[in-house]
């Protein structure tokens, strides 16, 4: 792998989370999708655009890219190994050929100067290690006028995941799940933050919007708890707990999305979400 200063991230996501998600890629975008069409629109994707996908993961909104940019090509960029295996195998099954994909640091990736016309990130950059270093290296990816857009999540008592394992604290010990300003998923929640961070990366025009949508985490309650309490939080969480506390965890946690089931049974939770733009600022004479 090339150089990673970010390197408690890259045992994460080459490790038992990166498979997780590798193994359940379709899952994962049916819950996160709902952001990628205004994601897309915002980065104002077109023919032969150039364009960078940022912790693009297996690789769907690479892909996605891809399609509205058939003359142009996306390079998808990502520390885990086994979400790039997937990322790779996808576009060869959907025959989608303007993609390639490399697995780097985007901190330090050496990318070309000006080597892109837009960047763009579906909660791919929340657990940079140096923020403004990271952004500052993207910025310098983009070409004069290029474009950033990325969607990162809003505040934690706005996303039903979070509500979903919050009503577990009477059994498992479940923390906070992050401050802004503090490496994490909720690492760039406050807007404040968002803009304090771009701008001393060195991008201008920053717009910052909420977005909302629901994901699907499930084909009815206890699916969707059994998938919840599968990811590094909920495991995390249940291999702290005794056989009782964990079978009580299951039920808590099912009777909650019980609630949240639509009519066909499948469990939607709401995310709520940033969808941040800015651009490089064009070259002065």
């Amino acid at each position: 792998m090339p150089d990673i200063v970010n390197t408690e991230q890259a045992q994460a996501w080459n490790g038992p989370e990166g498979a997780h998600w590798a193994r359940n890629q379709d899952r994962w975008n049916a819950v996160n999708e709902g952001f990628d069409e205004p994601l897309l629109d915002a980065a104002g994707i077109t023919g032969e655009d150039r364009v960078l996908d940022l912790g693009c993961g297996s690789g769907q909104t690479t892909r996605r890219a891809a399609l509205r940019a058939p003359r142009g090509h996306v390079l998808g960029l990502d520390l885990s190994g086994p979400m790039l295996a997937e990322a790779r195998s996808r576009a060869e099954r959907e025959g989608v050929a303007n993609v390639s994909f490399a697995q780097g640091d985007a901190q330090v990736h050496p990318f070309g100067a000006g080597a892109f016309d837009a960047a763009v990130s579906r909660y791919g950059v929340m657990f940079f290690a140096d923020p403004v270093a990271a952004f500052g290296n993207i910025g310098r990816a983009l070409r004069p006028g290029g474009r950033l857009a990325f969607v990162c999540p809003a505040d934690v008592a706005l996303n039903g995941w979070v509500t979903a394992m919050a009503s577990l604290r009477e059994v498992l010990p479940v923390g906070d799940f992050g401050q802004p300003g503090l490496p994490g998923m909720f690492s760039l929640a406050a807007p404040d933050r968002i803009g304090d961070v771009l701008t001393a990366s060195g991008f201008a025009g920053i717009d910052v919007n909420q977005v909302q949508a629901h994901g699907t985490w499930g084909r009815d309650a206890e699916d969707a708890a059994e998938f919840l309490l599968g990811t590094g939080p909920g495991r995390h969480l249940m291999e702290r707990a005794d056989p009782t506390a964990r079978a009580r965890a299951r039920g808590i946690l099912t009777d909650h999305l019980r609630t949240h089931e639509a009519a066909d049974g499948t469990v939607r939770l709401l995310s709520t979400s940033w969808l941040t733009t800015a651009t490089r600022p064009a070259a002065t004479a």
